[in-house]
């Protein structure tokens, strides 16, 4: 079985490994959700078929699932159960890697910032970030564009706020002690070895960079993690790959079919190392641009396309854009791809397979 295969299976594409969107995000410990819609539709591919954008909204509106700043920084979808110890452990570097931002600001202004926010959230009331703007400028601080955001993600940092349900397409902020008030608590060690777990049975095989880049840890604290749990190292093309338990059976068939990725997705952001699931520079359109930074189609486990829906009158339209020259099995198992995703939808949905061009 290749590394592709494997990636693939223990990511929950190829056999869904939990029935629920917050087992899913528990599963990998944090789920990158910065293109908020999209990311439904990741959760959604991990799911078993009847999963839906509806279903999955729900778990969102009730909190089962959380949407925060946890790691690189990005939107990390997390559980309320290890928000807070996710956030004791990460939340450090973070503020380390935004540093040049927020410096001009001052810690003075961010931790005054971060009282009147949870000021105005102690009603209980979800507010959007530009009614959390309002409340910050009668306080008389800068309280727009970039700035705002950041005094936003800082009290997400300290464990003040988190994601409240959404109102339309914004996004609202709620206190976390409301929203999580269970959430668990560890020691440093027990949450460096629980994320370690996390990561390397939902994305092992994995490299000891990718681990430091999905997490956003030094390299020390990810290779001791590694050590605490006793992960297992082998070699392939030169790459030492790390998983929670020996390796399957080579005589396992490979696993074969199509995957509409969304943008952002585990299966491909995740990964520093991209010997196994190449996914750089490729012509898109006029131009090139990184495939990481696009909806993917996937078949057979590697990058054969890119994909974009557009929606009007009438069925929204995926337009798939071949990488490749496709088989007739590539077609109908995208077709087939296609199908699924208008089900998680909802709606009807309109596939265009377009021709491979070579220049």
């Amino acid at each position: 079985m290749s590394l592709a295969d494997r990636r693939l299976r223990n990511q929950g594409i190829t056999r869904p490994l939990q029935r629920t969107p917050e087992d899913v995000v528990a599963w990998f410990g944090a789920v990158q959700a910065q293109e908020y819609q999209h990311a439904k539709w990741g959760l959604g591919l991990r799911l078993p078929a009847g999963a839906t954008s509806a279903s999955i909204e729900q778990a969102f509106e009730q909190g089962r699932i959380l949407r925060t700043h946890v790691m690189r920084p990005t939107w990390h979808f997390v559980t309320p159960d290890d928000i807070r110890w996710m956030l004791q452990l990460t939340a450090p570097r973070v503020r380390q890697t935004m540093a040049s931002y927020t410096k001009k600001l001052g810690l003075d202004v961010q931790g005054r910032a971060t009282r009147l926010i949870e000021r105005a959230l102690a009603g209980g009331q979800p507010l959007t970030r530009q009614e959390l703007g309002s409340h910050l400028g009668r306080g008389g601080l800068p309280a727009s564009g970039m700035t705002l955001a950041l005094l936003t993600m800082y009290a997400e940092l300290e464990g003040v706020i988190c994601s409240g349900p959404m109102r339309g397409r914004q996004v609202t902020y709620v206190l976390l002690a409301e929203r999580a008030p269970h959430a668990r608590r560890l020691t440093r060690d027990e949450a460096l070895a629980e994320l370690t777990t996390r990561f390397i049975r939902s994305h092992g095989p994995a490299t000891l960079r990718d681990f430091v880049w999905w997490s956003g840890l030094t390299t020390r604290d990810a290779r001791r993690g590694l050590e605490m749990v006793r992960a297992r190292s082998e070699t392939v093309n030169g790459f030492t790959y790390w998983t929670p338990g020996r390796t399957p059976s080579a005589t396992r068939g490979a696993l074969h079919g199509a995957h509409l990725l969304p943008i952002y997705d585990e299966y491909l952001v995740s990964y520093r190392d991209r010997d196994a699931v190449p996914h750089g520079p490729a012509k898109i359109g006029s131009g090139t641009a990184s495939v990481t930074f696009q909806h993917a189609a996937v078949v057979g486990g590697q990058v054969a396309g890119t994909w974009r829906t557009s929606s009007g009158r009438g069925p929204a339209v995926v337009s798939v854009f071949p990488l490749r020259r496709l088989t007739p099995g590539d077609r109908q198992t995208i077709t087939d791809a296609a199908a699924r995703y208008e089900r998680f939808l909802g709606e009807p949905v309109k596939l265009v397979l377009n021709a491979h061009r070579t220049s």
